[in-house]
């Protein structure tokens, strides 16, 4: 008798966590704005969001780990560098981003998958809930993606509608137009949609 295949969800979920002893933010000006890295006493990145979007960014910070305190400081060097090769034309750097989140363990299993959407490349909400196992969850994806804490390196940027239009963004939808035609990926300019 054959074994049965593992649940597909469960290989790609990332363990949570934990709450950060201390966070540090750092400021670094990007061809799409100025951006916010979060980083933790590890190294860690733990967040990415744009300066624009920062009382967000403080909101989503307490809503996954409590009150928690920003202190001013650089981030490691080898996270900036990264995002300046990436900024550059070198995407394969984000790779080595070391990154952590809180959420729940749906939000990080779609979080991971992000991280499988090769640069140049896209993917629709249906097909990444098919990719993790849940294709019936089309929207809940949908919200995973856009609660998704760490831009550009977790890229959310790369889910697109189905129909190949440009969908929300957290960041907006210039950056995330600005993004794909960075790393060369392919869109059609149809009016933005949910899904």
């Amino acid at each position: 008798m054959p074994k049965p295949l593992p649940d597909p969800v469960q290989p790609l979920t990332p363990p949570p966590a934990q709450p950060p002893g201390r966070l540090t933010l750092d400021r670094m000006t990007t061809p799409v704005g100025q951006s916010i890295l979060v980083t933790d006493d590890q190294g860690r990145l733990r967040v990415l969001d744009f300066g624009d979007y920062e009382d967000r960014m403080v909101r989503l910070l307490a809503r996954a780990y409590g009150p928690v305190s920003l202190t001013t400081g650089a981030a490691p060097s080898d996270i900036r560098q990264a995002l300046e090769a990436y900024f550059a034309g070198e995407f394969s750097r984000l790779a080595g981003i070391r990154w952590a989140t809180g959420g729940t363990d749906f939000q990080r299993t779609v979080w991971q998958a992000l991280t499988t959407i090769p640069p140049g490349e896209t993917l629709s909400y249906g097909l990444l809930a098919a990719r993790i196992g849940r294709p019936g969850a089309v929207r809940a994806v949908g919200l995973a993606n856009g609660a998704n804490p760490v831009a550009i390196v977790v890229p959310c940027h790369r889910v697109i509608g189905s129909d190949g239009s440009l969908t929300g963004y957290g960041g907006g939808l210039p950056r995330k137009q600005w993004l794909l035609t960075h790393e060369g990926a392919v869109f059609s300019g149809g009016q933005p949609n949910l899904f």
